[in-house]
């Protein structure tokens, strides 16, 4: 049963990532929120064996480890452009935590105490610090760090990918112009060529050449040197007390594999990214069909929702203020707080709404930047809101 198991968790998402290419309002959806679905289903059916709490436990704890460095090697930090995307990403990462430290206060005396919800509400903090910040698998790697409950990571997420897409919707319906009218705007530039955007943003169809020779062969190798990393994690995590452990495994990864991307031979390995972007797919599954649905306090979740809303909108105001005290470009804006708020691979489609793919490489480094340092914030803000209470 186990077996059969496993091959569920992962052959699933491959299901889903066809079935979303082949209908547009699955697509719409995304296959994240799918795989929550599923993944819900599954695990509250009363179908899985007594054995399948361990079976999770395992993929859970290896998916994101694995993971991380395999999104990481294939960004070319060498190549960004830090002097024209650094106060744009300064103010944007500013401002996310100033919200979310802020929200806490707003929204936490009203929740309660509630060991999901109430109780988590700094590692929910933390959570959402990531996410806007980094992406989906930063936040993926803050609940294994936090030892976040399935059902409030579930709970979470799902909120953050619903409210993402009303911002975009927000975004190409008035925001665009209303930035424009705030802020200074200075004429589009000349075009970058699809040769300058990386493979893992502009690849429409990531995984049709998968397990051809020349992609597949090579990236076993990435695959290897990520164990391998994971591997040397846990080796110097068992040098500190148990109760770090974990966290010095997920900090570790981040830094080995940001410092495994400025090896050439490793950078140029096709498709990593999205190998590491597969095995989040798995976790999602995973972990939602771990999930109780019948443990959630669907009253203080209002407060969570109201809580991400907070966050992406009131981090969007707040960025507006310093740029137009700073004097930033609407554009350049508005692509950074799409970088951090709904990530990297949404940054070219913003940018053709805008018409000037001038600002995809700007957006792009902020984006792959935030990759990189949302494990640090996340974690940071979590135990520095842990302090109050």
């Amino acid at each position: 049963m186990n077996v059969l198991l496993v091959l569920i968790y992962i052959l699933t998402p491959a299901l889903v990532i066809w079935l979303c290419s082949k209908y547009s309002f699955l697509d719409k959806i995304g296959p994240i929120l799918l795989l929550y679905l599923i993944g819900i289903v599954l695990g509250n059916s009363g179908l899985l064996p007594d054995t399948a709490a361990k079976l999770q436990d395992v993929l859970v704890t290896i998916m994101i480890p694995i993971a991380i460095p395999l999104m990481l090697f294939s960004c070319s930090f060498r190549q960004l452009d830090f002097k024209n995307a650094s106060l744009t990403l300064i103010t944007g990462i500013v401002a996310v935590i100033i919200v979310v430290i802020g929200g806490y206060f707003i929204f936490k005396p009203l929740i309660g105490e509630d060991p999901l919800i109430g109780n988590q509400f700094h590692n929910i903090a933390g959570l959402l610090s990531g996410v806007y910040t980094g992406g989906t698998p930063n936040m993926a790697a803050i609940k294994i760090m936090l030892d976040v409950p399935n059902e409030t990571y579930i709970m979470v997420n799902s909120y953050d990918m619903a409210i993402s897409l009303i911002y975009m919707i927000f975004l190409f319906v008035i925001g665009i112009k209303l930035f424009r009218k705030i802020l200074h705007s200075t004429p589009a530039k000349e075009s970058v060529t699809i040769e300058d955007i990386p493979a893992e943003i502009k690849q429409e169809s990531p995984y049709k050449d998968f397990f051809t020779k020349r992609n597949f062969i090579p990236l076993l190798g990435a695959i290897g040197l990520s164990v391998l990393i994971f591997a040397i994690s846990g080796g110097l995590s068992l040098l500190l007390p148990k109760s770090v452990q974990t966290v010095v495994i997920i900090l570790s990864i981040t830094t080995l594999g940001i410092a495994a991307s400025f090896v050439k031979q490793v950078r140029e390995i096709k498709m990593s990214y999205d190998a590491g972007m597969y095995l989040i797919y798995i976790f999602s599954i995973v972990v939602a069909s771990m999930a109780d649905i019948t443990r959630l306090n669907l009253t203080g979740g209002i407060y969570v929702l109201l809580y991400v809303i907070f966050i992406i909108f009131g981090s969007l105001v707040l960025q507006l203020i310093m740029a137009r005290f700073l004097k930033l470009d609407a554009d350049t804006v508005v692509i950074a707080s799409v970088a951090l708020i709904n990530s990297a691979p949404f940054v070219p489609m913003v940018a053709t709404a805008m018409k000037n793919k001038s600002v995809i490489i700007p957006g792009i480094t902020i984006g792959i930047i935030g990759y990189a340092i949302g494990n640090y914030v996340g974690y940071l803000i979590s135990k520095f809101l842990f302090l109050f209470g």
